[in-house]
């Protein structure tokens, strides 16, 4: 059992348990040769000769040389079969190796360099690496000459000399990046308030219409980002709710009834963060803006005076959840204060306020 961080770089050390219920241990760089979760990730230990040269424009030097270090390294495998294909990530560069069965380990060279007009220029050394030493009949000039030195890019080639040599490969990037959407079904208790004033009239002044517990229902769909370990998410979830109350108001010995009838679709948009506990749990934070699609029926209706139309502001939304075995959730959720007369800019001021307890279902 290996800890899952939320470190994207390469790492030196790790924290594993050889059991669940096992004490968590530290290894270094020194003591392991690799480490990984069978065929979803795998880390392994080389000494290289790797370039640390920047991509900042600042830090250009007129060089088109490769700097070479040599540097004990724990590299990310990214492809593993006849033709293997690494990476090495750090907060300045990013670095890709290869190696083959009759190749030693080596970096795929790509340097951005200045000439003498400052110009940037590119050091594509990485083709003519491949060119030569991945020869097979599906991959052409064509197909090197269009590579980037990117991770997506190299990945698809590999992929392709490995399928012209036997077929037979791994591709552990493919591994991590595997359900990235998530439509999950929502079912919840909203505990909602509702103030409405005018400061003008003390006939229309509505006041407190009181707390209120209703019904929610909404579709969410989550987008997760194939990064950070699979930690963070797109989040959109429709969800329909409603306010009903009503209200005697006395003024000037005369009393009137007002009534609120509130239905609308809201449109949380947000992004969502992942604390991973275990395999089967892990607990979650949220925050979205609110987009109110208000029903056209929605208003707030007054026995003896003109009827207000509800159109109200938008408001942000924060939760905290749990989810288990990637299946069941619970969230309880803050809205802040909305403005549901909104297109009333003068003397009419509203506050709607809930809270939301959620439960959920991912469908997949």
């Amino acid at each position: 059992m290996i800890k899952n961080t939320d470190v994207k770089y390469n790492p030196d050390v790790f924290t594993y348990k050889l059991t669940e219920n096992s004490e968590s241990k530290t290894e270094t760089i020194k003591t392991v040769r690799e480490f990984g979760i069978y065929d979803k990730f795998k880390y392994s230990r080389h000494t290289v000769l790797i370039d640390f040269s920047k991509s900042n424009i600042d830090d250009l030097t007129k060089s088109k040389s490769p700097d070479f270090k040599e540097k004990e390294v724990f590299l990310q495998v990214l492809i593993e079969g006849k033709a293997n294909l690494y990476s090495y990530v750090n907060s300045d560069v990013s670095r890709y190796f290869y190696s083959t069965e009759d190749k030693n380990l080596e970096q795929l060279v790509f340097k951005e360099y200045l000439n003498g007009s400052r110009q940037i220029l590119e050091n594509n050394q990485f083709k003519q690496q491949l060119l030569m030493n991945l020869k097979c009949s599906s991959i052409t000039m064509g197909t090197i000459k269009n590579l980037d030195y990117t991770k997506s890019d190299l990945i698809s080639f590999f992929e392709k000399y490995n399928q012209c040599q036997t077929g037979e490969f791994t591709n552990f990037e493919n591994k991590e990046r595997k359900d990235l959407f998530n439509l999950n079904l929502r079912l919840g208790l909203n505990q909602a308030s509702l103030s409405i004033e005018d400061s003008n009239s003390s006939y229309t002044d509505v006041g407190d219409l009181g707390e209120q517990t209703t019904f929610r229902f909404s579709a969410e769909a989550e987008f997760i980002m194939p990064f950070h370990k699979n930690k963070w998410a797109i989040i959109i979830e429709p969800t329909y709710h409603y306010f009903n109350a009503e209200k005697d108001i006395t003024a000037y010995f005369t009393t009137q009834r007002v009534e609120v009838d509130y239905k609308s679709v809201e449109l949380p948009i947000g992004i969502r963060h992942y604390f991973f506990l275990n395999d089967n749990a892990k607990i979650f934070a949220n925050a979205s803006f609110v987009i109110d699609l208000f029903g056209k029926s929605s208003k707030v209706d007054f026995e003896n005076n003109n009827d207000l139309e509800i159109k109200s502001n938008g408001n942000f939304a924060l939760g905290i959840g749990y989810k288990h075995s990637d299946k069941y959730s619970l969230e309880f959720r803050y809205h802040t204060s909305r403005n549901i007369l909104s297109q009333f800019t003068s003397n009419w001021n509203s506050s709607y306020k809930s809270i939301s307890l959620i439960l959920g279902y991912t469908l997949f």
